[in-house]
């Protein structure tokens, strides 16, 4: 996705990237007065009065990072949300979820990064909590920090569709990316795609 070097395309993608994460939020909000959901160190203990897009858009200012991280980002919060199914996206969680996302992506991805310090000043928590995040988000994620250049692919091929089909502004209920069970919307089945090139593999030899 070459196009995310084009700063109108990727101020797009962070507005449908926020679009979305708030869509499931507000979800799983409603969902909570039901079903009652795990409280884990992303929780807050109120809900922040900054917007999932404002808040997006300031990680997006002051990060610095490659464009490719918040595609990557998406794709571990994807991870964490399968891999962590009692723990659902809200608005109590999401803002913890998106700063420890990026800045975990960043280190991945990105040859030169910011510390754990400054990721902090940008999210508006305390160095120490910044650490704690990062740690149980790897631990959440299994420490699956790869991603291939095919799940990359699928997932800027899966974006850059809905970014064309649902302008942020009308994102309906239905949108492919909110399930019935409020989760973020699994796009790549990498544990079976990796065993069906084994396979493959193994029917060549």
């Amino acid at each position: 996705m070459a196009e995310l070097e084009s700063p109108a395309v990727l101020s797009k993608l962070i507005t449908f990237l926020s679009s979305m994460l708030e869509k499931v939020a507000e979800s799983n909000d409603l969902d909570a007065l039901i079903h009652p959901q795990k409280v884990s160190v992303f929780h807050g203990l109120t809900r922040p009065t900054i917007t999932i897009q404002s808040y997006l858009e300031r990680i997006f200012k002051y990060a610095n990072c490659s464009p490719s991280c918040y595609v990557v980002a998406y794709v571990y919060l994807d991870r964490f949300t399968q891999r962590q199914p009692a723990l659902p996206v809200n608005s109590f969680n999401v803002h913890r979820l998106l700063i420890t996302s990026v800045m975990v992506a960043a280190k991945f991805m990105d040859d030169m990064y910011y510390n754990n310090a400054y990721y902090a000043k940008v999210g508006g928590i305390s160095t120490l909590e910044m650490n704690f995040l990062e740690v149980d988000f790897l631990f959440g994620i299994g420490f699956q920090l790869n991603v291939t250049p095919t799940t990359f692919h699928t997932y800027c091929s899966y974006l850059q569709r809905e970014m064309l089909l649902n302008p942020p502004l009308c994102i309906s209920n239905s949108a492919p990316y909110i399930t019935t069970s409020s989760k973020l919307h699994l796009l790549f089945d990498e544990d079976n795609q990796s065993s069906q090139q084994q396979q493959q593999q193994q029917l060549a030899v």
